[in-house]
């Protein structure tokens, strides 16, 4: 039987990395098995869901690499499915009406919250008279459809990832609510249990993948699942992203939506390898730096951990800085001249591009440290305390910048390369007694306003090509 998963998100926020990852397993796990990845949008909460939420999450899916077999289904055109089944709950006596208040909810609430005991509903209405129903319609009382929870019966299935699971019907809080409140005979709108077990029946799927945040709903929709009449898929909760804290991750965190990465400079293949450790990990690790498709290939929901998995900054960059070197260069340039149009930087030839592309991308760790590692080559950098020191207190530090520009004019040198620089270099030290390190320190200086930096003889090449070289040095003389 081919094996199907779905990616469910509510469209009420920006695609958040524990999604992300969520939505990373399943389509491991498919890709693994031959099987389809889906997905299903649960837009049924009017209120909060936004249609810029649903492209956000299908843009980040397909930014990350993680396409989807079949057109998404979005579950608000499926409303009308979902009351029917609720009808089925209601002519089979697995459902009744409750028309319980919110008012008389909140007093229940505060009576359970004195004598210590959790929140649960007390299942008043479950078995209540056709005449009592039409008293309360009369009176003009709303009602919820809910589901009767035998307090007895123990719920039981074999997860993916954590084994057996067992649940106690007395701990599911009382009848389920399926739908909201509406007047009359009418149903109101499913709630989230309901529309779930309808809509996975429907699309067929045989595997669900989800958080470990949603076992007791599982536990909810066993019971659901059984009384339509459906087939049970397997059940598989992965561990929670946690903080430094060890606790949940959240927005409280600062970054967890997919765009807030993408922006900070992040690469989709780097993102996608690192939210696969998040939970699952290789038991014979060649590399940790493997692409989708090598994942596929050895990804197991055995080998998914059950506690949760503390997300790293400093595991991620390190990942991300991996993929910048192994980046082919014309690639990694078109990234890179984004950052560089985005700040009104010219550069004087795409081969400019490329040559300062190398230079910079074994320092990069994030695509926008791109900005600051190219600043050098566009503006003047300010002359910091080090270099000012450097230039004031070594000896021959600024003659050997004068004997520099001297060369250059005398020689007629217009463009600097390997040979040239390392000759003038040569030449300023046996001729004048200064140093080379000396020299080279000078004019590191000079262009990058301190004593670190990248290469300093491809720098000057590159800082050549439009005779900034010549500005920079001259600058320090001032």
């Amino acid at each position: 039987m081919e094996k199907r998963l779905r990616l469910a998100p509510s469209p009420t926020g920006l695609l958040h990395i524990g999604t992300a990852r969520t939505a990373l397993f399943n389509w491991l796990y498919a890709k693994k098995t031959n099987g389809k990845f889906l997905i299903r949008i649960e837009d049924t909460d009017i209120l909060r869901s936004k249609s810029e939420y649903t492209c956000n999450i299908l843009e980040g899916l397909k930014w990350l690499g993680l396409n989807w077999d079949e057109e998404p289904i979005q579950q608000s055109k499926r409303i009308s499915i979902h009351k029917n089944y609720i009808k089925r709950l209601l002519e089979n006596g697995a459902a009744y009406r409750c028309f319980t208040s919110e008012s008389e909810i909140l007093e229940l609430r505060e009576k359970q919250k004195i004598r210590g005991l959790p929140p649960k509903h007390d299942n008043r209405h479950r078995n209540l008279t056709s005449k009592e129903i039409e008293k309360f319609i009369s009176q003009g009382r709303s009602s919820v459809i809910r589901f009767k929870i035998d307090e007895k019966t123990e719920i039981k299935w074999k997860d993916h990832i954590r084994g057996e699971i067992k649940w106690q019907g007395k701990d599911l809080g009382g009848d389920l609510v399926l739908s909201r409140r509406a007047l009359g005979y009418e149903i109101g709108n499913p709630l989230y249990n309901l529309a779930v077990v309808v809509d996975d029946n429907f699309m067929n799927i045989t595997h669900v993948i989800r958080g470990e945040d949603h076992i007791s709903n599982t536990a909810k929709q066993i019971l659901i699942y059984r009384a339509l009449g459906f087939k049970l898929p397997i059940f598989s909760h992965t561990p929670l992203i946690l903080n430094n804290e060890g606790k949940k991750l959240s927005k409280r965190d600062s970054v967890t939506s997919i765009d807030e990465f993408r922006e900070m400079g992040y690469l989709p293949e780097a993102l996608a390898n690192y939210m696969s450790f998040l939970g699952w990990s290789i038991k014979t690790p060649e590399s940790e730096i493997l692409s989708l498709s090598e994942i596929s290939k050895i990804f197991n929901l055995s080998d998914v951990n059950k506690a949760g998995a503390k997300f790293s900054w400093e595991k991620l960059n390190w990942i991300n800085s991996q993929y910048i070197k192994k980046m082919e260069l014309t690639k990694l340039s078109g990234f890179i001249k984004k950052y560089w149009i985005d700040k009104g930087w010219e550069s004087p030839s795409k081969e400019w591009d490329l040559k300062l592309t190398a230079l910079i991308k074994d320092s990069m760790i994030l695509l926008k440290d791109a900005i600051d590692q190219s600043k050098p080559f566009f503006s003047m950098s300010q002359i910091q305390r080090d270099g000012k020191e450097f230039l004031e207190n070594i000896k021959d530090a600024k003659e050997s910048l004068k004997y520099i520009l001297i060369y250059l004019k005398e020689e007629n040198i217009s463009k600097i390369n390997d040979n040239n620089a390392k000759e003038i270099i040569t030449k300023i030290s046996v001729n004048h007694s200064i140093k080379k390190g000396i020299v080279m320190k000078s004019l590191r200086i000079a262009f990058f306003g301190c004593l670190s930096g990248p290469d300093l003889i491809q720098s000057w090449e590159l800082l050549s090509e439009n005779k900034r070289d010549i500005t920079l040095i001259k600058r320090c003389l001032i």
